[in-house]
């Protein structure tokens, strides 16, 4: 891909508040979750369940995400689309507060769970926001900014969570990235208005822009 291909896509996703906005909580939401990264020290130090443990708080996200898609196989979402998304993503700070202050391995386990779910919803509405919303001919471009968004975030993500429990630890860490997703969905409804009202998962009008 040349740069002039790359920085088109950017600028026409600057003109897209719909896609931008998917694109910006996808990237923030994912930057600040840091529940997965700490799941060792969970384990090790608070839970206290060891190897065995670690293994089924691993699994927990899969379990709900893998859950979650087979309900949205037969209900799928089709009205006020934006609004799930960002309660989708709500539901997803709140998980990992919850995870984050649990000392319980069953509510532990249960807040993992959740965390999955609601991650899958909001992938799912992000995911098909941005390819409805994009004409074909620029789907490669807008496809592989995405990708940069989304290729970085995790690896970010992990070494943010690291970072901040290595100054307070680890419960701080991963209560601090669920409060802060929750003010990027606030900030969000306030930056990305046509996000939130988004109602359907319309395809993109080719002659509209």
């Amino acid at each position: 891909m040349t740069m002039i291909s790359l920085f088109g896509g950017i600028a026409f996703i600057r003109r897209r508040p719909v896609i931008l906005g998917a694109m910006t909580l996808d990237l923030f939401a994912v930057l600040l979750s840091g529940a997965t990264a700490m799941l060792p020290v969970f384990a090790r130090d608070v839970l206290k369940v060891g190897p065995d443990g670690l293994g089924l708080l691993r699994a927990a996200p899969a379990v709900g995400a893998v859950l979650v898609s087979l309900v949205l196989i037969r209900l799928r979402p089709d009205r006020r689309i934006g609004r799930i998304l960002f309660a989708s993503i709500a539901v997803f700070g709140v998980s990992t507060i919850v995870f984050g202050l649990s000392h319980s391995f069953a509510l532990s386990f249960a807040a993992l769970i959740v965390l999955g779910g609601s991650d899958m919803v909001s992938m799912v509405i992000r995911q098909s926001l941005v390819q409805l919303q994009t004409p074909e001919g620029m789907r490669g471009r807008v496809g592989s900014v995405n990708s940069i968004f989304t290729g970085t975030s995790n690896q970010l993500g992990q070494f943010q969570a690291g970072v901040i429990a290595a100054w307070l630890g680890a419960v701080a860490a991963v209560v601090i990235g669920g409060t802060g997703t929750l003010l990027v969905v606030g900030l969000g409804i306030f930056w990305f208005p046509p996000l939130w009202k988004v109602d359907r998962l319309a395809a993109h009008d080719d002659n509209d822009g």
